[in-house]
């Protein structure tokens, strides 16, 4: 989508926060379209028109929405992080594979 840019809206995902464990994909979608497959270290920018939207992630396990209500101009940064738990090591240990949770949050 092609937005003025007098009215430049953005909103940037990175990956590179130092508990992720760096593994398995994190998908992004805005408003329903794919935006990124996110591997650790990476980050993509997207340009949207002001306005309310709909950002989902998910790691394929786990799926997080946020809506967001941008204003003209605003930049939103977040960060999405797989995560082990409590039990991800025990079941990494005993089959090979363990949950990996999703943190998906605006950073300040």
């Amino acid at each position: 989508m092609r937005v003025s840019s007098l009215a430049r809206t953005s909103i940037t995902f990175t990956r590179r926060h130092p508990e992720d464990v760096r593994d398995r994909q994190i998908v992004i979608s805005i408003d329903g379209e794919h935006v990124a497959t996110l591997l650790y270290g990476q980050q993509a920018t997207r340009e949207v028109a002001p306005g309310r939207h709909r950002l989902r992630a998910h790691n394929t396990l786990f799926w997080k929405n946020l809506d967001l209500d941008l204003q003209p101009g605003e930049e939103a940064r977040f960060v999405v992080i797989n995560r082990a738990g409590s039990g991800t090591l025990s079941l990494l240990g005993i089959l090979g594979v363990g949950p990996l949770y999703l943190t998906f949050e605006r950073e300040a």
